[in-house]
């Protein structure tokens, strides 16, 4: 437990100066671009960070997203499996590390950790960037062609973000089997949005399938009470914007909120949330209404009243993926008439 856990704060220091040089308009541009392509819905069959420039820019802007995402993913883990921590890291598609960064800033301490990508332009600015946290600084950067012919050495945590949406149908389901092969516990993230939440059931359904048990966000290993292509199981993590999130995307707010959608299992036994919040819960005089995914497994709007007494201040201060209770009494539906 030697090495301290390092905020966000440290990565957006670290990846200030990376555009040191380049004109703000041409970064702009090229993260516009890198954006579209990472937002398309056709597979790419080449890496789409071309080079320095492009992974400087595409760093500079969406590391800090990834890095929350994940680490929230991972803390919704940590809740699960309280007393575990992984001896050994693997990231899968890990471009510049942000998750490598997140799992330094969940768990104290020194592991091998392995970042594999295609993009060498990628794998040497993580490489550079991760001279500034202790963790990472003996970290492997391993250039690797992630798909159907991907291996994976044995390891406790393997983590996935934001890479599924860049293969192919019979690719993911080959990453998905090769990361519940090698690992222990297995964190996979996608964009907050329908396709994205698609494809993170499409994991966990494999994941069970090879035995593993859901710690999060779902309070139960059985199938999604969602009905297929009526909603979709979202996140919310809060982003500082830098500069350049400002250029991009315009507007004025010193932060911006990043939806994704994720699973965390493990092979390990687990002891998820007895339910979630699933939405951002909607305060009203004298009584919060929560959005709640439950153990049977069902959905169900739960009403909190004052009346509820201390279980009602725990409504006020819940937010969005909150494990629900939080804590003080109550059952793990909270009692009320429902909507």
């Amino acid at each position: 437990m030697n090495v301290p856990v390092l905020p966000a704060e440290n990565l957006r220091s670290a990846l200030a100066g990376l555009l040191d040089g380049l004109p703000p308009r041409q970064a702009a541009q090229a993260v516009e671009r890198l954006i579209a392509n990472y937002r398309g819905a056709t597979p790419t069959d080449a890496p789409i960070l071309r080079d320095r420039a492009d992974v400087a820019a595409y760093a500079a802007y969406r590391m800090p997203a990834t890095f929350e995402a994940v680490r929230s993913a991972l803390e919704a883990f940590v809740d699960a499996v309280p007393s575990w921590a992984p001896g050994g890291h693997t990231d899968v598609g890990g471009g510049t590390g942000a998750a490598a960064w997140a799992v330094s800033a969940t768990w104290d301490g020194e592991r091998p950790v392995t970042v594999l990508d295609w993009a060498e332009p990628a794998l040497a600015l993580g490489r550079e960037i991760a001279e500034a946290n202790p963790a990472l600084r003996d970290a492997r950067w391993q250039r690797s062609r992630i798909g159907a012919a991907l291996t994976l050495e044995s390891t406790d945590l393997v983590t996935v973000s934001y890479v599924l949406n860049e293969l192919t149908s019979a690719d993911r389901t080959a990453l998905v089997d090769a990361a519940a092969s090698a690992a222990r516990a297995v964190v996979i993230v996608e964009p907050g949005t329908p396709d994205g939440y698609a494809r993170i059931i499409e994991a966990r359904d494999r994941l069970i399938a090879a035995g593993f048990h859901i710690a999060a966000p779902c309070p139960h290993s059985a199938a999604c009470p969602i009905a297929p292509g009526s909603d979709w199981c979202h996140f919310s993590a809060r982003v500082s914007r830098s500069s350049l999130h400002r250029q991009v995307k315009g507007g004025s707010l010193a932060y911006e909120d990043e939806k994704f959608s994720y699973v965390a299992a493990s092979r390990l036994p687990v002891e998820p949330a007895p339910s979630r919040i699933v939405r951002r819960p909607q305060i009203r005089k004298g009584q919060v209404l929560l959005d709640l995914c439950e153990k049977d497994p069902s959905l169900r709007r739960a009403t909190v009243t004052k009346r509820h007494g201390d279980l009602y201040k725990s409504a006020r201060d819940a937010d969005w993926g909150d494990p629900w209770p939080d804590a003080g009494p109550g059952p793990a539906s909270a009692p009320g008439p429902t909507a």
